[in-house]
């Protein structure tokens, strides 16, 4: 299988360098293809404006998605825009790798979403109108593909829990992995954190090293959280969930399939592919 690996960190020697090497090793031992897009050793323009365009439609007034567009199907992206896009269609499974800064992904990363992301590409795609709101959601141009986070976090695990004072993870991560990954079509694995990421002694990042190989190795057979697919019939012409689906269920919750109230209405659990590493 192909993987692209998209890592996010400035120094090479960090712990999510170390990751970023261990993946790229453990995957070709298991006879993988792997690609990696090292967004600051490439030095990624995150910074979306008309240098994404060899040629301007409309010089004149700059409409970045009609821009992005016209682009897309005219062949005149900017060459790095290209490049990425190509790497995303050809891998079967796409793995990011970043700290999370300000409860969110890294400003580069965020940078290569919105420029790789292009109008017909990422979104805009499909057919829009009669009650259907295009292919998005479960469909789209990256279906068929798998994506996992790999993310690393200074703070303590109770912090991320559901009455911990950083908000529940997985409501963290729902704009990220609902909102970008599953959006153009991606089947989205449950994340592998790591907790109290300073400090690592040598015989603690053993322990998380074994800990990520073993996930590494079912990258294409764990299950998927189960989201909802847009027009599988759950959403009414409105986009909004029907109210014979979940009722009573509100927020990210009722997204996932399982269960018919806020109770019962669980992300999957993602302890078990979480790891906290007490400092030495």
């Amino acid at each position: 299988m192909k993987v692209l690996m998209v890592y996010a960190h400035p120094e090479p020697q960090s712990l999510n360098g170390s990751l970023k090497n261990l993946a790229v090793e453990t995957l070709r031992q298991e006879v993988h293809e792997v690609q990696v897009s090292d967004l600051y050793a490439m030095h990624w323009k995150a910074v979306a404006d008309e240098a994404d365009f060899t040629a301007l439609q409309h010089p004149e007034r700059l409409n970045y998605s009609g821009e992005s567009r016209h682009a897309l199907h005219s062949g005149t992206q900017a060459p790095d825009i290209a490049a990425e896009q190509a790497k995303l269609l050809w891998a079967d499974a796409v793995i990011f790798q970043f700290p999370l800064w300000w409860f969110s992904v890294p400003a580069i990363l965020k940078g290569w979403f919105e420029r790789v992301y292009a109008y017909g590409f990422g979104y805009g795609v499909g057919q829009h109108g009669g009650g259907r709101w295009g292919d998005r959601y479960g469909e789209g141009t990256l279906k068929g593909r798998r994506a996992l986070l790999s993310i690393t976090m200074g703070g303590r695990e109770p912090q991320y829990g559901p009455r911990g004072v950083n908000g529940p993870i997985d409501e963290l991560l729902f704009p990220i992995q609902h909102g970008t990954l599953y959006y153009p079509g991606m089947e989205v694995l449950p994340p592998f954190l790591v907790y109290e990421s300073r400090g690592i002694d040598a015989a603690a990042y053993d322990q998380l090293a074994q800990a990520y190989r073993e996930r590494l190795r079912r990258l294409f057979t764990d299950e998927t959280l189960p989201y909802r697919m847009q027009n599988g019939g759950d959403y009414d012409e409105r986009q909004v969930l029907k109210d014979t689906v979940a009722p009573g269920a509100e927020g990210f919750s009722a997204h996932l399939r399982g269960g018919n109230s806020p109770a019962t209405q669980q992300i999957p659990a993602i302890t078990p592919y979480a790891v906290t590493l007490e400092p030495a």
